[in-house]
């Protein structure tokens, strides 16, 4: 039996970065399908059992049930010793970067590919203000990188395991990664390690979702 289990899906980003983490970190996990596409996480059963706020990613270990993919990284850190924080300066960036993710990269690309990719939307002022924003996030972390291979130096953290989450789904995310060489490079970077997969190659998709 898995030592680690986690209710996910492939189309989350999320879930990826805690998914990747547990591959990086050579973990025994188990992915266990969430069907957020037909309203699992808004039924009072998933919310009373799993996750009052309605979300994936939910990771399960030793008797504790952990939410929200910045506070699971960090456990995962805390337990593996790996890619997390070596002083309380590192730490501090590791935090600063990470709820940048949250607030202005990931947020906005994940909001912006949901209503393009999934709620099929086309192109509204919406979408055109998400992309606008996806952008300058973008901008803001391709000139951090120029100076750096990983987000808080020379080696991968959580901070990268985060900001990563999205970047990985290619066109589905309609915003032109080609445009940022530093951001390019450094998701090479993290591909080439050993461990690393494709989100629909870790975690199971809605029914007849391709794996790549």
């Amino acid at each position: 039996m898995s030592e680690y289990r986690l209710y996910c899906m492939g189309e989350s980003g999320n879930a990826y970065k805690v998914a990747l983490m547990l591959e990086l970190c050579q973990l025994s996990w188990q992915p266990v399908w969430v069907d957020f596409f037909h309203g699992e996480t808004r039924t009072p059963d998933y919310r009373a059992k799993l996750n009052e706020m309605g979300e994936v990613p939910v990771l399960e270990h030793d008797g504790k049930r952990l939410s929200q993919s910045g506070v699971i990284l960090d456990y995962l850190a805390g337990v593996t010793g790996k890619f997390g924080a070596t002083n309380d300066d590192e730490r501090s960036e590791i935090w600063r970067w990470i709820l940048f993710d949250n607030h202005k990269f990931t947020a906005n690309l994940a909001t912006l590919r949901y209503l393009i990719q999934f709620a099929k939307t086309g192109e509204t002022p919406v979408t055109e203000f998400l992309r606008a924003r996806c952008i300058n996030a973008m901008k803001i972390v391709d000139l951090h990188l120029a100076e750096r291979p990983f987000i808080t130096g020379e080696r991968l953290t959580i901070a990268d395991l985060s900001m990563l989450g999205y970047l990985y789904y290619g066109d589905e995310l309609t915003v032109p990664l080609g445009d940022f060489g530093n951001i390019q490079r450094w998701t090479d970077r993290v591909k080439a390690m050993p461990g690393w997969k494709h989100p629909y190659e870790m975690m199971p998709g809605a029914p007849g979702k391709t794996v790549r």
